[in-house]
């Protein structure tokens, strides 16, 4: 007998998106052996001490990082991507029913940073060894 495949739009109860990601996963592996937290001594005096609270410098990076991997050039695009591949969700750190942010807030954000900074963040991740610490020869 032929089977149909019906789809029940239900709600999930119980889901890990880390346990979704296949371990051999690019953006996984990122996730668990780089320590992005060096971004934020990188990027501090960017910031304003009063106000609401920015985006993520490690999202914003992070997501330049997509950007790059997936040849994505548009923000929007950037964020329409990232929205539906688990991996990519959990690599920035979102759940799966947690909104990404605006492309506007995305393209408002990178001119904060000047290009020293993406240069040197750029060449500090491929450098960064097993536990995002730098190797012995920086």
């Amino acid at each position: 007998m032929q089977g149909h495949k019906q789809f029940t739009d239900r709600i999930v109860l119980r889901f890990r998106l880390s346990e979704r990601v296949p371990k051999q996963n690019l953006y996984l592996r990122l996730a668990e052996l780089l320590d992005w937290g060096f971004l934020y001594q990188q990027t501090q005096d960017l910031y304003s001490h009063t106000g609401q609270p920015s985006l993520d410098p490690v999202v914003v990076f992070k997501l330049m990082l997509v950007s790059r991997l997936e040849n994505l050039v548009s923000d929007r695009r950037l964020v329409e991507h990232c929205s539906l591949p688990l991996d990519s969700l959990y690599f920035l750190g979102y759940e799966v029913d947690e909104d990404l942010p605006w492309h506007s807030t995305i393209s408002r954000t990178r001119q904060l940073y000047p290009a020293a900074v993406f240069e040197y963040l750029f060449d500090q991740v491929p450098r960064r060894g097993p536990g995002g610490r730098p190797d012995a020869g920086d």
